[in-house]
């Protein structure tokens, strides 16, 4: 777009943008390359050690899991102290140049690093399902409710975004990315914000609403500061939200590591899945990891299923699906390419900012194959006993569950 202020070469940041849009425009601007990068630091090296990337939210939770638990040394491993970062531009930067190799990214980041910017990542894996939510003020009772309101997205290139957008189509409501000073009763008005400034703005009545990863939503719950409209994977079945993202050049030159790697987090997904009240007490800022910022009775309220809240939520309307029987958040690592062709298709009708031209010509079958690699995650599933021990069919195919 011609208004980015980071369109050219040497461009800075201007001082005075909200610091959710600085981060966006930083990210654009390494992925457009009119941002200066380090050189990539190191290259593929047989012993170069696991470095882990990540965002202190759940997304993270296998890659945070697999540290504490020493599952990267149990495959005769080295590893670092997973690094934290406070954007998505600030573990982007990082990964790019080689100073962390295993992260976590939003899926439809991952379409646009690789084919907006033609950057060399992979995903090998998802790291979770679901685990996202619609939170806004108690006065807002429907989707509808929303028109003429703000609402926050944690990233354009989000599955809370495409979700989001999808939930105001199919309500009528229309998307304004750019608002006038005023909006029309059947406009809603996003707005890219931090997730940490989500809840004190949603306090202050800045917005109606706001769609993020947990365990945003449940500090806000248990704070009292809004209440959950919608759970995404209410929407959208099983969704993947962030994935375990590699460099292809590691993938390819280091394949014995990269297996142990996913390997480690697989392992790290199906003890998650049995051992939830002890995984919220790892990654809070009590375990002693202090991963992330937020005390266990927030974390467990995500990860420890609850058949009484369960039951009120399907009461308030924020699961209107019961019959799928799905978690809050769940833990599967294969990457169905149902749903990547599917996120694709989405992403085309999806507004975000900047130039998203790349998009017209995805094929999105060609992305499923292309994207994703996923011969690693398919020894280590197997090794485990194949797909049953995730509570899944024997089959790497399924088919793509949207609702309203």
């Amino acid at each position: 777009m011609n208004d980015d202020p980071l369109a050219h070469p040497g461009a800075t940041l201007p001082d005075d943008l909200p610091v959710s849009r600085r981060d966006f425009l930083r990210l654009a601007a390494l992925l457009t390359g009119s941002l200066a990068l380090p050189p990539l630091a190191r290259a593929a090296n047989p012993d170069d050690p696991v470095r882990i990337g990540y965002l202190p939210i759940t997304d993270a939770s296998p890659l945070l899991v697999a540290h504490s638990r020493k599952l990267f040394e149990a495959q005769g491993l080295e590893v670092e102290a997973p690094r934290l970062f406070r954007s998505w531009a600030q573990i982007v930067e990082a990964f790019m140049a080689g100073q962390v190799n295993v992260v976590h990214l939003l899926s439809p980041m991952t379409v646009w690093a690789r084919y907006g910017s033609r950057f060399p990542a992979k995903v090998v894996a998802w790291n979770h399902m679901s685990g996202s939510a619609l939170t806004v003020a108690p006065g807002i009772r429907n989707i509808k409710d929303l028109g003429g309101k703000k609402v926050a997205v944690p990233f354009w290139y989000s599955i809370h975004n495409v979700v989001l957008q999808h939930l105001l189509r199919e309500n009528g409501l229309t998307v304004v990315t750019k608002p006038a000073e005023s909006l029309k009763a059947n406009e809603v008005a996003l707005s890219i914000m931090a997730p940490a400034d989500m809840g004190p703005a949603l306090a202050n009545g800045a917005i109606a609403g706001f769609i993020v990863a947990e365990p945003f939503n449940a500090a806000a719950e248990t704070n009292g500061i809004g209440r959950i409209l919608r759970f995404t994977g209410d929407v959208w079945r099983e969704h993947a939200c962030c994935v375990v993202s590699m460099h292809e050049r590691d993938l390819k030159d280091r394949p014995e590591w990269s297996q142990k790697v996913v390997n480690a987090i697989v392992n790290a997904q199906h003890w998650l899945r049995e051992n939830r009240q002890e995984g919220a007490r790892l990654l809070s800022r009590d375990g002693p990891g202090k991963y992330t910022p937020f005390p266990s009775a927030v974390l467990e309220r995500v990860l420890v299923p609850n058949a009484e809240r369960q039951q009120q939520y399907v009461k308030e309307g924020a699961i209107r699906h019961p019959e799928w029987k799905d978690e809050r958040i769940e833990y599967q690592p294969y990457p169905f390419p149902s749903y990547t062709e599917q996120l694709v298709q989405l992403l085309k009708t999806t507004q975000v900012e900047g130039n998203n031209s790349f998009l017209a010509s995805l094929d999105p079958a060609f992305v499923a194959r292309d994207l994703v690699d996923d011969r690693y995650v398919k020894k280590s599933i197997a090794a485990l006993g194949g797909l049953k021990a995730f509570g899944l069919p024997e089959k790497y195919t399924r088919s793509e569950t949207l609702a309203a």
